[in-house]
C-alpha cells in the first residue's frame, strides 16, 4: 500500500520557537546512549567511570555537530560554502554529513584517550556499539523531514513525499534506519557480549556501515548540487564509504592478529 507522507516536521511550537522532530531525534539519541552506556558501566560490563562517559557524550555532541557540518560543506557543497563561508555555521539551515560526523567523533575519542590515558580502540569499541541507535533515530528524523528520499518505485511499499512530488519513491532513509541502525546494532551487540579482541567492534562497525550505506545509495537520490560522480550510479555517499570499508578491513586484520594493544 502506497503511503502518502504529510507529517509536519515541527513537533511543537512555543511562541516563535519551533521544535523540530529531527532535533528531537538527536536529543533522544544522546539521552538513550547516555542511559545505555552508563548501564553497562553500572553492571560492570565495561571498565570506565561515569565521569568518562559524561566526557565522551559531551565531546561527542560538539564533535558530531562540527564534524557533520564541516563534512557536508567540504564533501557535498564546497563551491557554495567557499563563496559563503559564514553559512557553514548556519546549522539550522540543514546539511549534515555522517562521514564528517564520524570523523569528528573519532577526533573526540582520540582527545579523550590521550587525556585520560585510555586505549583508543578500547573507547571506540565501546562507543560504536551504541552509535547505530542514534543512526536509527536520526534516519527516522530524515524521513519525517522528507529528506534523503529515494528514487521512484513501482513497489507497493513506496512513499509519496508530498513536499517533493506525487511520485511513489523508495523510503531510502527508512532502509538506512533499519540496516545501519537496527541490524547493525544487533550485530555489534551480539559480538560485544562475546568480549571480542580489541579493535574488532570498531572494524565491524566501519565495514558493515559502509556496506549497508553503499547498497542503499543505489536507490537514494543523490544531492542535487552534486548529482552522480560517475556514469549515473556512483554517488558521494558511495565514494566516502569505500575508504571507510577498507580501513575497517585493515583494523579487523590487525585485531584478529592480536596486533592492536589492549
Amino acid at each position: 500500500m502506497i503511503y502518502i507522507h504529510n507529517i509536519d516536521p515541527i513537533l511543537f511550537s512555543i511562541g516563535f520557537i519551533d521544535l523540530y522532530w529531527y532535533g528531537a531525534m538527536y536529543a533522544i539519541s544522546f539521552l538513550l546512549l547516555d542511559y545505555l552506556m552508563k548501564k553497562e558501566v553500572y553492571l560492570g560490563n565495561f571498565d570506565l567511570s561515569i565521569v568518562i562517559i559524561d566526557k565522551i557524550l559531551l565531546i561527542s555532541i560538539f564533535s558530531l555537530l562540527i564534524g557533520g557540518r564541516l563534512g557536508y560543506a567540504i564533501f557535498y557543497n564546497i563551491d557554495y560554502y567557499y563563496l559563503n563561508f559564514n553559512k557553514v555555521f548556519y546549522i539550522w539551515e540543514g546539511g549534515m554529513s555522517f562521514h564528517g560526523a564520524l570523523l569528528g567523533i573519532l577526533f573526540g575519542i582520540l582527545v579523550i584517550s590521550i587525556k585520560e590515558k585510555i586505549n583508543f580502540f578500547k573507547l571506540s569499541d565501546f562507543i560504536v556499539v551504541f552509535i547505530p541507535l542514534g543512526l536509527l533515530l536520526g534516519r527516522i528524523g530524515n524521513f519525517i523531514n522528507s529528506e534523503l528520499y529515494g528514487m521512484p518505485t513501482n513497489g507497493n511499499w513506496g512513499v509519496i513525499f508530498t513536499k517533493i512530488d506525487s511520485i511513489p519513491r523508495h523510503p531510502s532513509m527508512l532502509y538506512e534506519s533499519f540496516l545501519e541502525g537496527f541490524i547493525l546494532f544487533i550485530i555489534l551487540k551480539i559480538i560485544y557480549n562475546k568480549k571480542p579482541m580489541t579493535g574488532k567492534l570498531s572494524a565491524l562497525f566501519l565495514i558493515y556501515y559502509a556496506f549497508f550505506r553503499f547498497i542503499v545509495e543505489f536507490v537514494r537520490v543523490p544531492d542535487i548540487q552534486i548529482g552522480y560522480l560517475y556514469n549515473d550510479w556512483l554517488t558521494m555517499g558511495m565514494l566516502l564509504s569505500i575508504p571507510m570499508f577498507l580501513v575497517g578491513l585493515i583494523i579487523y586484520y590487525l585485531s584478529i592478529q592480536g596486533k592492536i594493544e589492549r
